[in-house]
Protein backbone atom coordinates (compact mmCIF):
# COMPACT_ATOMS: atom_id res chain seq x y z
CA UNK A 1 0.00 0.00 0.00
CA UNK A 2 1.36 3.42 -0.97
CA UNK A 3 1.00 6.01 1.80
CA UNK A 4 1.58 9.71 1.15
CA UNK A 5 1.84 12.16 4.05
CA UNK A 6 1.56 15.95 3.87
CA UNK A 7 3.37 17.68 6.73
CA UNK A 8 1.54 20.18 8.90
CA UNK A 9 2.78 23.75 8.47
CA UNK A 10 3.17 24.27 12.23
CA UNK A 11 5.74 22.50 14.42
CA UNK A 12 3.40 19.84 15.83
CA UNK A 13 3.80 16.05 15.58
CA UNK A 14 1.12 15.22 13.02
CA UNK A 15 0.44 15.09 9.30
CA UNK A 16 -2.06 17.56 7.88
CA UNK A 17 -3.28 14.82 5.55
CA UNK A 18 -2.46 11.21 4.72
CA UNK A 19 -3.40 9.39 1.52
CA UNK A 20 -3.78 5.64 1.95
CA UNK A 21 -5.94 2.86 0.53
CA UNK A 22 -7.78 5.13 -1.88
CA UNK A 23 -8.73 7.63 0.80
CA UNK A 24 -7.38 10.96 2.03
CA UNK A 25 -7.57 11.41 5.81
CA UNK A 26 -7.20 14.98 7.06
CA UNK A 27 -6.33 15.95 10.59
CA UNK A 28 -8.75 18.27 12.34
CA UNK A 29 -8.64 21.80 10.92
CA UNK A 30 -9.21 24.95 12.97
CA UNK A 31 -9.39 28.55 11.74
CA UNK A 32 -5.79 29.75 11.41
CA UNK A 33 -4.19 32.83 9.89
CA UNK A 34 -0.97 32.72 7.84
CA UNK A 35 1.11 32.82 11.04
CA UNK A 36 -0.70 29.84 12.53
CA UNK A 37 -2.74 31.84 15.05
CA UNK A 38 -6.45 31.23 15.63
CA UNK A 39 -8.38 33.86 13.70
CA UNK A 40 -10.72 36.02 15.67
CA UNK A 41 -14.23 36.03 14.35
CA UNK A 42 -17.65 34.57 14.74
CA UNK A 43 -18.63 30.99 13.93
CA UNK A 44 -19.37 31.89 10.29
CA UNK A 45 -15.94 33.45 9.70
CA UNK A 46 -14.13 30.60 11.40
CA UNK A 47 -16.17 27.99 9.54
CA UNK A 48 -15.42 29.63 6.17
CA UNK A 49 -11.71 29.73 7.01
CA UNK A 50 -11.70 26.04 7.99
CA UNK A 51 -13.59 25.02 4.84
CA UNK A 52 -11.22 27.09 2.66
CA UNK A 53 -8.26 25.29 4.24
CA UNK A 54 -9.96 21.95 3.62
CA UNK A 55 -10.60 22.91 0.00
CA UNK A 56 -6.93 23.79 -0.52
CA UNK A 57 -5.81 20.46 0.92
CA UNK A 58 -8.32 18.53 -1.18
CA UNK A 59 -6.99 20.33 -4.28
CA UNK A 60 -3.47 19.07 -3.49
CA UNK A 61 -4.86 15.58 -4.08
CA UNK A 62 -6.94 16.57 -7.11
CA UNK A 63 -10.14 16.29 -5.07
CA UNK A 64 -13.23 18.47 -4.49
CA UNK A 65 -15.80 18.84 -1.74
CA UNK A 66 -18.05 16.21 -3.33
CA UNK A 67 -15.25 13.63 -2.84
CA UNK A 68 -15.59 13.99 0.94
CA UNK A 69 -17.43 10.97 2.38
CA UNK A 70 -17.24 11.70 6.12
CA UNK A 71 -16.58 14.60 8.45
CA UNK A 72 -16.22 14.90 12.19
CA UNK A 73 -17.14 18.33 13.57
CA UNK A 74 -16.41 19.82 16.95
CA UNK A 75 -18.13 23.05 17.98
CA UNK A 76 -17.20 25.06 21.04
CA UNK A 77 -20.88 25.98 21.47
CA UNK A 78 -23.71 23.88 20.04
CA UNK A 79 -25.93 26.98 20.20
CA UNK A 80 -23.99 28.12 17.09
CA UNK A 81 -25.05 25.02 15.12
CA UNK A 82 -27.54 26.85 12.87
CA UNK A 83 -24.98 29.43 11.68
CA UNK A 84 -22.35 26.70 11.28
CA UNK A 85 -24.76 24.52 9.28
CA UNK A 86 -25.50 27.34 6.83
CA UNK A 87 -21.79 27.77 5.98
CA UNK A 88 -21.17 24.02 5.96
CA UNK A 89 -24.19 23.40 3.73
CA UNK A 90 -22.99 25.96 1.17
CA UNK A 91 -19.61 24.22 0.95
CA UNK A 92 -20.99 20.68 0.71
CA UNK A 93 -24.17 21.57 -1.20
CA UNK A 94 -23.58 19.07 -4.04
CA UNK A 95 -23.01 15.92 -1.96
CA UNK A 96 -23.42 16.00 1.81
CA UNK A 97 -20.98 13.65 3.57
CA UNK A 98 -21.84 11.53 6.59
CA UNK A 99 -21.12 13.59 9.70
CA UNK A 100 -20.87 13.57 13.45
CA UNK A 101 -20.94 16.76 15.50
CA UNK A 102 -20.13 17.24 19.18
CA UNK A 103 -19.38 20.08 21.57
CA UNK A 104 -15.82 20.37 22.88
CA UNK A 105 -13.18 22.72 24.22
CA UNK A 106 -11.00 23.37 21.16
CA UNK A 107 -7.36 24.27 20.57
CA UNK A 108 -6.50 27.91 21.22
CA UNK A 109 -10.10 28.94 21.79
CA UNK A 110 -11.25 27.97 18.30
CA UNK A 111 -15.02 27.86 17.74
CA UNK A 112 -14.98 25.01 15.18
CA UNK A 113 -12.78 22.10 14.11
CA UNK A 114 -13.47 19.81 11.16
CA UNK A 115 -11.80 16.51 10.27
CA UNK A 116 -12.30 15.06 6.77
CA UNK A 117 -12.12 11.71 5.03
CA UNK A 118 -12.33 11.78 1.23
CA UNK A 119 -12.45 9.08 -1.42
CA UNK A 120 -9.47 9.50 -3.75
CA UNK A 121 -9.88 6.45 -5.95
Amino acid sequence: MNIERRPFHLPVPLSAAVSAGGFVFMSGVVALDAQGKIIQGDIREQTRNVLEQIQRTLQLYGLKANDVVRTSVWLADLAESAAFNEEYGEFFHEALPARSCVQAVLYGGARVEIEVQALAA
